[in-house]
């Protein structure tokens, strides 16, 4: 990877590399439904979609009738200032307790806990010892490690070869986000000596997976409260979480749109940039390694999204990331038969600041993609995957990864990925800085 991290070192740290202002003090943990933040229900009925768009809240289900959104005290008000009836569950949304059985396997069922990621892991390691080596990209807020995966024909040595990296696990509640990423690197470990096209793959590049980046989260998602979205930082008003994919210094904060200044949002983008310890320790594994292409797996929608992110605005190469996308989606569709929408993030879905696909982006000029995984909205489950997806959700992306590896090593094969980058960036209140 030497070529690669030539000038990408120096490039990131003109782009990202201000000085931070202290962290403030961590109060004492409280619970989160001490802030007067609780799910509700609302009432399905027509017009229902228009009358809850300008609120803002954190939809979280459709069942029997109701939609289920995460709302404040001040939320709640503005509810019933509009007519809009809401209540309170009695029988959903409660925590689990722990007991000996579930510790065994959990109330996640065939969805991978931390614990059961870092074993399952840790055995395609021993199973694959030639092609695979686990590491530790860093530690969480309560001090998980936070677990990659490198599958290479030479997984000990630094080659100079693409650089491929899957993320998964940003956000809490989207549970098929980090089987994805975990079954594609089964899949091209186990195929590596039967499919010449995985083996051709797997020689020719440096594919990391790090199918999990906020494991405290997602601990709390399983134990606690299925639809928790954050990490798990204990803000200073007393709420809990940090959006860790509104945390990356690309345009971060540059609307309250994208983002939200207010701890108890679903969105809060944290004190700075880089406040948080997971996107902290992403950055620099990517300002260590370099990479030629990267995707970020997240639900729901049924999407494969490039940037930009922070606004409706064309990226420089939207033609090129447009064209992959869109053949992306077509090998997907091959597949199953599942549709999954091809567009620019600020444009398709909503405009987000502090974004990790557009903060690869704009320091490496490589595609970095987000994929909206299945379903492709609310009534057909939001968050909740079935078990039984796991698998085909999985296998019909699997195509799509191997064609954006092929795609990385063609690139950098002829210079154009992963060698560096000259790209220029405005972050919020901050004039434009060249990085080379």
């Amino acid at each position: 990877m030497s070529r690669r991290k030539s000038s990408l070192a120096i490039a990131m740290a003109i782009c990202l590399g201000f000085v931070l202002s202290p962290a403030a003090k961590t109060p004492a943990r409280t619970d989160p439904e001490q802030t007067g933040t609780a799910v509700i229900g609302i009432p399905l009925r027509p017009g229902l979609a228009g009358s809850l768009r300008s609120l803002r809240l954190d939809p979280l289900a459709v069942w029997k009738g109701a939609l289920y959104v995460r709302a404040g005290e001040g939320d709640r008000r503005r509810l019933r200032a509009a007519g809009l009836a809401s209540f309170e569950p009695r029988d959903i949304f409660r925590a689990v307790p722990r007991t000996a059985s579930e510790a065994e396997g959990g109330p996640n069922g065939a969805y991978h806990s931390y614990s059961e990621l870092e074993t399952e892991m840790t055995g395609l390691q021993s199973k694959y010892p030639e092609l695979a080596k686990l590491t530790s990209i860093g530690l969480s807020l309560e001090n998980r490690r936070l677990l990659a995966l490198k599958i290479s024909d030479h997984p000990g040595l630094e080659e100079d070869e693409a650089g491929i990296l899957l993320v998964g696990g940003h956000h809490a509640r989207e549970w098929i986000s980090v089987e994805v990423p975990l079954q594609i690197a089964a899949s091209l470990l186990e195929g590596y000596d039967s499919d010449p096209s995985i083996r051709d793959l797997v020689n020719g590049s440096e594919i990391w997976v790090v199918p999990m980046l906020n494991p405290d989260g997602l601990e709390y998602s399983i134990w606690s409260y299925r639809y928790w979205r954050k990490n798990r930082r204990a803000n200073a008003d007393g709420s809990f979480g940090v959006d860790l994919n509104r945390n990356y210094d690309c345009q971060w904060g540059i609307d309250d749109v994208g983002s939200s200044p207010d701890p108890e949002s679903e969105v809060f983008r944290g004190p700075e940039a880089f406040s948080e310890p997971e996107p902290k320790a992403l950055r620099d594994f990517v300002l260590r390694q370099g990479f030629s292409a990267a995707v970020f797996y997240h639900s729901y929608s049924q999407l494969i999204l490039y940037p930009w992110s922070w606004t409706s605005e064309p990226a420089p190469k939207r033609l090129e990331f447009e064209a992959l996308a869109g053949k992306l989606s077509e090998l997907i569709a091959a597949v199953s038969g599942r549709i999954y929408a091809a567009g620019q993030s600020g444009e398709d879905l909503y405009t987000s600041n502090g974004d990790a696909a557009d903060w690869v982006y704009a320091g490496l000029d490589v595609p970095a993609l987000t994929i909206e995984l299945p379903p492709v909205d609310l009534v057909n489950g939001g968050f909740l995957n079935a078990e039984a997806d796991i698998a085909s959700i999985s296998g019909e992306n699997m195509p799509a990864v191997q064609e954006l590896i092929r795609s990385a090593i063609r690139g950098y094969a002829s210079g154009s990925r992963g060698h560096g980058a000259t790209v220029v960036i405005r972050a919020a209140g901050r004039t434009p800085a060249r990085i080379r």
